[in-house]
């Protein structure tokens, strides 16, 4: 039986040896890179943070001691040594366990994440409601170094530092390579400063000073000395001048020197940070030589580590890629901005051809709108490309710093929508909510890869009055592209149908949804069929010619409905004396779970089997209702009601 087959929970790690250990996080890493392979998901991470995790449930009592994870995505290892490890399977799957800490799965999990920088502040949060209800355990945050890029970091380092709270703070720096001289002299000081004789021959010094008459003079040179010598030799003075003690770096995959190194920093108080140094994709080649492919992937071979290509028809993504570099060619006010996401955002190509012109931020979505509000005041034409669920970090700079002050800033809102196997942290269902309050901003769905390319072509040719958003799915274009680019009428919906007296208003991905449950039921109920690729401004015209045409209006989106396009047009009829029915198909008022995009969408009844009944049902309750007027007047049952479904419908309005 393997090492790993005997642990159930982190308690049973107390009873290894050090072989044993490093056995354990060896099948660790053979398990993770077998699970990640079949399901997709973070492996770069999760096989660069064993060793720490195994260390810190060796160390710690968890679940009494609490481990914040910062971002959550190298979770799996701890999820493995949680009680989880039977289910480790299921990961990312529908109903399976989540990607991310999640705090109703599990009782170690303390706090939720999905988002960056947040690790501090939660930690923190956590050590003073123990404080506060007189309870005694430790706080641990883990947090990566591409996090601390990020302000929110920053604020609760400021914060912890000066609590003076008993918190300790890893911070696991996996871009930098450790060389021997630097790593060797780190190692000692490191030794030295958590030893328990160092510290209590440290106290010592600072009582017996505190004896003399010019002890605050005696006291500051002795703090000046240390300081000094720690700026020569240790790169934390930063922290220590924050509050922190500082600690390292050390070897993250040094199991031994984990486990001494923690044990000794536990029992010393006050804020505490250890620096560590680890490779992101530890043991896995391919992941080694590659940890920007192998951070968030789908299906690989795990022998080659070759991914489960799928030919066929590109990615919005791609697509938004190729145009941006292909719009720069002739405009070079065009610049590209991102945080973290270079590749992600489909900008390496941009980044690789007009490296000048682009800027990665790093996790920093607040800075990267104000920045780009920046250079669209000094007469650039930046293009903001940021997944949706992180972009809700920028809110107050995209209303103050650029709408406010009509600035041509273009919002690329990559992953719109639900994302699939990431789950609620990352579906991006709430853009066109938080986006439509806003005043001079203008926000676009395409409903295809031409109509996309067509949007940002248009953009770039026109003199913007304020912001833009283009808000545009995870996936594949739903066809085959041209090389045909329409001039977009600003503003202006597109109808593909007008018959009939139910219409559906459709956005973005919804649109093929629209357009496949209109073919469903065309052999006996027409339909209309609308195009609303402009969110905001509603097209005022079409809308009025919909009120006066339709005795129903169904919209489609796949956004939330609390402030999306059905509660928009919803607001509009009803202050405009519609009569008829507005009926919205959207994601419901709920956070959404993991599982394919397919799964979501069955599961929230935004599909065309779903679109079909309720339009059967409309109809059908019409039909009741003339049938019924026609049996008052005398008329046989059927009448003309059989007149092609919907005409009866439309001459007795």
């Amino acid at each position: 039986m393997s090492v790993l087959d005997n642990i159930k929970n982190s308690s049973d790690l107390k009873n290894l040896d050090d072989d044993q250990l490093t056995a354990l996080t060896e099948e660790i890493r053979q398990e993770v890179i077998s699970v990640v392979s079949q399901n997709g998901g973070h492996l770069a991470s999760n096989l660069g943070i064993v060793e720490l995790t195994v260390a810190l449930h060796y160390v710690f009592n968890i679940p009494t001691d609490k481990i914040v994870w910062d971002v959550g995505h190298q979770c799996y290892v701890h999820k493995m040594l949680s009680g989880r490890r039977d289910r480790l399977y299921t990961i990312r799957k529908h109903n399976g366990l989540a990607g991310f800490p999640k705090r109703d799965e599990s009782e170690a999990d303390a706090f939720g994440a999905g988002h960056a920088s947040t690790s501090i502040s939660a930690a923190l949060g956590l050590a003073v409601a123990r404080d506060q209800r007189g309870e005694d355990h430790e706080v641990i945050a883990v947090i990566g170094d591409g996090a601390m890029s990020g302000g929110l970091s920053f604020e609760g380092l400021n914060n912890a530092g000066t609590s003076k709270k008993d918190l300790l703070v890893i911070l696991n720096d996996n871009e930098m390579s450790i060389s021997k001289n630097v790593g060797a002299l780190s190692k000692y000081l490191t030794g030295m400063m958590t030893d328990k004789r160092f510290n209590k021959l440290r106290d010592e010094i600072w009582e017996l000073t505190g004896r003399f008459k010019r002890r605050d003079k005696i006291r500051a040179m002795v703090s000046d000395i240390e300081k000094s010598i720690k700026s020569l030799f240790v790169p934390g003075y930063f922290f220590d001048k924050l509050g922190f003690r500082y600690f390292g770096p050390i070897d993250g995959h040094d199991l031994p020197l984990l486990k001494k190194t923690l044990t000794q920093i536990k029992e010393i108080s006050g804020p505490k940070l250890l620096h560590i140094f680890t490779v992101k994709g530890k043991g896995f080649a391919p992941a080694e030589q590659n940890a920007t492919k192998f951070h968030g992937i789908g299906a690989f071979d795990k022998i080659t580590g070759e991914t489960n290509s799928k030919s066929g028809l590109p990615a919005y993504t791609k697509v938004f890629g190729d145009t941006i570099v292909e719009l720069a060619e002739n405009d070079d006010r065009i610049v590209a901005i991102t945080a973290a996401m270079s590749s992600g955002t489909g900008l390496s190509g941009f980044a690789e051809k007009y490296p000048d012109r682009f800027f990665d931020v790093g996790i920093a979505e607040g800075h990267a709108a104000c920045f780009a509000s920046g250079m669209a005041a000094g007469g650039l034409r930046p293009y903001v490309a940021i997944y949706s669920t992180f972009l809700q970090r920028a809110y107050d700079q995209i209303i103050h710093d650029a709408a406010l002050q009509k600035l041509p800033v273009v919002f690329c809102i990559d992953r719109a929508g639900l994302v699939g196997d990431d789950g609620p942290t990352h579906h991006g269902c709430f853009d066109l909510s938080y986006l439509s309050a806003v005043p001079n901003l203008t926000i676009m769905a395409p409903k295809d890869g031409d109509e996309f390319r067509s949007m940002l072509h248009t953009v770039a040719e026109t003199e913007l009055e304020g912001p833009c958003a283009i808000r545009y799915p995870r996936g594949a274009v739903p066809y085959a592209m041209t090389n045909e680019v329409e001039k977009i009428a600003w503003g202006k919906w597109v109808q593909h149908n007008l018959m009939g007296d139910i219409v559906i208003i459709a956005s973005g991905t919804m649109f093929e949804v629209a357009r496949n449950a209109r073919e469903e039921v065309k052999e006996h109920l027409e339909l209309g069929l609308i195009n609303a690729r402009f969110i905001k401004p509603l097209d005022a015209a079409m809308l009025d010619y919909c009120m006066k045409t339709y005795r129903h209006i169904i919209t489609v989106e796949e956004n939330s409905y609390i402030g999306g396009l059905g509660q928009m047009i919803g607001n509009y009829a009803s202050q405009n004396g519609y009569k008829g029915g507005v009926h919205s198909f959207a994601i419901p008022d709920r956070f959404i779970s993991q599982g394919t995009r397919k799964i979501l969408l069955d599961e929230i009844g935004l599909n065309v089997e779903s679109l079909v009944e309720y339009i059967e049902e409309l109809h059908n309750e019409r039909r009741t209702l003339l049938q019924k007027l026609h049996i008052k007047k005398g008329l046989p049952k059927n009448g003309v009601v059989a007149v092609n479904g919907n005409q009866p419908g439309r001459s007795a309005k």
